[in-house]
């Protein structure tokens, strides 16, 4: 891959990422709800359904999926209704990624299961498929290897999606502070749940 491409796909690229969409807001929510190093196992599921989504876009997959709409409204559909719970359990607070009120009743995070709603959230999301299938053809050159190609765009994708996603979390964080205390733990619960529930229906109606 060119330099002047690699100059051209960056800033393309980080516009994409930067954007508010689902998995920003997935990790906006968990920084605010179960800190910053508890978000990164999201961030890594995440990272994963990217890079799947981005190899799929680039290796003509995704042209199958168009081809059969309806495997892909089910997908939507199933990983929507899971963060649409996940985040009534939330709300209740209830469930595994519940702030603790200082009871010490709150069950204890669960790196998997924050590691497989990233990676939900990325591969049932229809804007990235969108993106990759529109934007990553038009940075392939035909006439060069393939895989080395794509090894450098899905390398410079994961650090830009990363580097956002830590924004957001970051953000998330700060609004945590700003809220904690054992009289607003209840209410950010119910906030954290909420925006969860937003994501789940942005995913299964989009």
């Amino acid at each position: 891959m060119s330099l002047t491409l690699i100059y051209l796909f960056v800033p393309t690229f980080f516009f994409v990422s930067i954007t508010p969409g689902m998995c920003m807001l997935l990790a906006l929510t968990l920084g605010m709800s179960v800190g910053i190093k508890k978000a990164m196992f999201m961030m890594c599921g995440e990272l994963l359904g990217v890079a799947l989504v981005a190899c799929a876009a680039a290796l003509g997959v995704a042209a199958l999926l168009l081809k059969l709409p309806e495997a892909f409204i089910v997908l939507k559909l199933l990983g929507g209704a899971y963060l649409v719970w996940l985040g009534y359990q939330m709300c209740r607070s209830r469930g595994k990624l519940v702030l603790d009120d200082g009871s010490g009743s709150a069950p204890q995070k669960a790196g998997l299961q924050l590691a497989f709603n990233g990676f939900v959230t990325a591969i049932a999301n229809p804007k990235a498929w969108a993106f990759f299938i529109t934007l990553l053809p038009s940075f392939l050159v035909a006439d060069q290897p393939l895989a080395p190609q794509l090894s450098v765009m899905i390398a410079i994708i994961l650090l830009l999606e990363f580097c956002s996603m830590m924004l957001y979390a970051s953000g998330g964080k700060a609004l945590r502070h700003l809220l904690m205390n054992k009289h607003n733990v209840k209410l950010l619960n119910r906030i954290s749940g909420t925006l969860i529930i937003l994501v789940g229906c942005w995913l299964a109606f989009s």
